[in-house]
């Protein structure tokens, strides 16, 4: 008895193939849009004056605080976000961007915003990630030149400073070192003509000019803690909702070519690309007509050796050098079938030939140098017909 035949499995299934190949193209995806926008949310979070740090000199427990005390803020990362009708509050740290901050000035010059100064120098804790050092104030220079991009002031820094100041009826103790600007009418005032806190005429702009009033340092005293929801609420519109920006700590502002391939106005030609390269795929997994042969390189035959050896010299570059061999062989052929002395040769040659022709003097001289100074193809295939012709009619002349 002969065994049973065993029936051919086959080693993979294709559903189970194609789910497979199905989530690898999905975590593909996933994980270039991870690497392309992970930056952004990461960035402004490393320790110094942003709205997600957590250091002496951030500003995250302000977000939190006005979080538990009311609405949550936003945060701002991009330039729609900015166009937003919220009180901003934007902290300017030193190693912030400078063209940010002035596209915010003109983004923003309609619109309620507070700029908050920097003040102290910082140095990150390696030990402790998203910690820092305070070792200094910042020189008055560099504060200065981001307060001279909002307003037309200079900083100046204790000397003559009240030792409490009043924020909407909170007393608070006057920071380390406090800095402020002259202003006759502060909306917060540290001693006379001295504002800590003071607005724009021209603009909707609040300028913070001591930041230890509401960072994170700050906080850790209960009566500054309240007397920053007291400066919050002073400048918020209506009892809206506050807005921090992100943008001047490197959020949205750079650009590279994956972002350029998922965002407007390239996107729909990425999803284009992408339909168009599953439809080929989905086309070519069946087979559509018969299958073809395989050719030959070189084909057989007189007539497929002519053309091959013909494309051989077209691409060798070597068809300008054929016009004036091409003129001698026929030269040669003519001088035989004509019946030309034994002996003839180049010039002499060619006389002899010319003279056969009656119908035009130098016939065949002629048209053997159109085919010596033939340059291209098409010329030398007019010089050898002609050549071939003139052969044929002196031979059928002389039948």
């Amino acid at each position: 008895m002969s065994a049973p035949a065993v029936e051919a499995q086959e080693p993979f299934n294709r559903k189970t193939l194609f789910w497979g190949i199905f989530a690898s193209l999905l975590a593909a995806a996933g994980f270039f849009l991870l690497s392309t926008y992970a930056p952004d949310f990461r960035q402004p979070g490393n320790g110094g004056a942003t709205p997600l740090s957590k250091s002496g000199v951030g500003y995250a427990g302000l977000a939190e605080w006005l979080k538990l005390t009311g609405e949550p803020p936003f945060m701002a990362r991009t330039e729609d976000d900015l166009a937003t009708d919220m009180l901003l509050i934007v902290t300017i740290s030193p190693d912030s961007d400078p063209g940010a901050l002035d596209h915010i000035l003109n983004l923003r010059r309609d619109q309620n915003t507070l700029f908050v100064l920097p003040k102290w120098q910082i140095l990150p804790l390696q030990e402790h990630e998203g910690w820092n050092m305070k070792f200094g104030r910042l020189p008055g220079s560099v504060v200065n030149e981001w307060l001279g991009r909002i307003a037309d002031a200079k900083i100046g820094a204790g000397q003559g400073t009240a030792k409490q100041l009043d924020i909407e009826g909170n007393m608070v103790a006057a920071p380390e070192e406090l800095q402020w600007v002259a202003d006759k009418y502060p909306l917060i005032a540290a001693g006379n003509d001295k504002a800590v806190l003071t607005e724009l005429d021209d603009k909707p702009f609040y300028i913070l000019t001591d930041p230890d009033l509401i960072n994170n340092a700050a906080l850790k005293d209960p009566e500054k803690a309240a007397a920053a929801l007291a400066l919050i609420a002073l400048l918020q519109p209506d009892d809206g909702p506050v807005m921090f920006d992100l943008t001047l700590h490197g959020a949205g502002r750079k650009y590279d070519l994956a972002k350029l391939l998922v965002e407007p106005p390239f996107l729909a030609l990425t999803l284009t690309v992408l339909v168009a390269a599953a439809l080929a795929f989905l086309h070519g997994l069946g087979r559509f007509g018969p299958p073809r042969a395989d050719q030959r390189a070189i084909a057989f035959g007189k007539r497929a050796l002519v053309d091959t050896t013909a494309m051989l010299m077209r691409r060798a570059g070597r068809l300008e050098e054929l016009g004036s061999r091409y003129a001698a062989l026929m030269r040669v052929r003519a001088g035989a079938l004509l019946g030309a002395p034994q002996g003839l040769q180049g010039k002499a040659l060619d006389h002899w030939l010319d003279s056969r022709d009656k119908e035009q003097a130098g016939g065949f001289t002629t048209r053997s140098q159109a085919a010596g100074e033939a340059k291209n193809l098409t010329q030398m295939q007019q010089a050898a017909e002609q050549l071939h012709d003139w052969t044929a009619r002196r031979l059928g002349e002389r039948r």
